[in-house]
């Protein structure tokens, strides 16, 4: 007989369940969920949906960029990134950032200050693998000072789950460390002054990988505008690690259909990182 759940961790266990279901990994949740909710899911759900091959499938067409994300256009030219820092021992790299935070403080260096509830410097292991870079903190992250803990974050859980890691075998942080007003996307003075914390960041964790969050973070990362359709589906170059961009998690929240091609861009990170990747059909 199947274990009873109480209604948040059977909530959480339906939502994990239709994101692995959104991707067609059947097998993979028929052995992570509880049985109870399997039953009824199963009763649901259509036939697998094979994956595509994410090295070989080809880039989105421009017109399949859509208007929910778009990349900035910056009003000044991008500043030159600082130079890569020295190399920080593992043992030695949560200390190393925790300079950078405490450099930070209570940080009045652009506008957002005024709005903003706490700062959200960054969550994960400091020697982790791989790093996600997000655009801001909305409001539960504002709230609690921790990147990504909303619907959002709920969804970007489900994706590294999906991938075979542990949220806390992760590194996570964004473009900008305060709230925009409103969610709005970042301004180009805000995130060109918030970035070079998240150079530093970057530079001490040393992922093997990096994933940039939607447009806003490959902007900033790459400091180039390009629609995001023509920067998916291949590996980029950047300080040492291989950087992989794909949807925002917010954006699939609103578009669900592409969870598909942001699991296929999570594959090519998989690849990178030698993880096992899910079997076709």
């Amino acid at each position: 007989m199947a274990r009873s759940l109480d209604p948040a961790t059977r909530s959480a266990l339906e939502e994990r369940l239709r994101f692995y279901r959104d991707l067609g990994l059947y097998d993979f949740y028929r052995r992570a969920v509880d049985p109870a909710i399997m039953v009824e899911a199963e009763e649901q759900s259509p036939e697998p949906i094979a994956v595509a091959n994410p090295v070989t499938a080809p880039a989105l067409p421009a017109s399949d960029f859509y208007p929910e994300e778009p990349a900035i256009a910056p009003r000044k030219p991008f500043p030159a990134q600082p130079a890569i820092a020295e190399a920080v021992a593992p043992a030695q790299r949560s200390a190393a950032l925790q300079v950078i935070s405490d450099e930070i403080g209570d940080c009045t260096r652009c506008a957002l200050h005024t709005g903003r509830n706490k700062i959200v410097f960054g969550d994960g292991s400091p020697t982790a693998r791989i790093f996600f870079v997000g655009e801001g903190p909305g409001a539960d992250e504002d709230e609690q000072g921790i990147p990504f803990v909303g619907k959002a974050g709920q969804l970007l859980n489900n994706m590294i789950v999906a991938m075979g890691l542990k949220r806390e075998e992760v590194y996570i942080a964004n473009v900008v460390k305060c709230r925009p007003p409103g969610n709005r996307t970042p301004e180009p003075d805000e995130a060109n002054t918030c970035t070079p914390f998240l150079f530093r960041q970057i530079d001490v964790v040393r992922p093997q990988v990096l994933v940039a969050l939607g447009a806003t973070a490959a902007t900033y990362l790459l400091g180039a505008r390009q629609p995001l359709a023509g920067l998916r589906g291949r590996v980029h170059a950047f300080r040492g690690s291989s950087l992989i961009v794909t949807y925002h998690p917010a954006y699939l929240l609103r578009d669900p259909r592409q969870k598909k091609e942001a699991w296929a861009d999570l594959q090519i990170a998989m690849k990178e990182l030698g993880l096992k990747l899910p079997a076709k059909g």
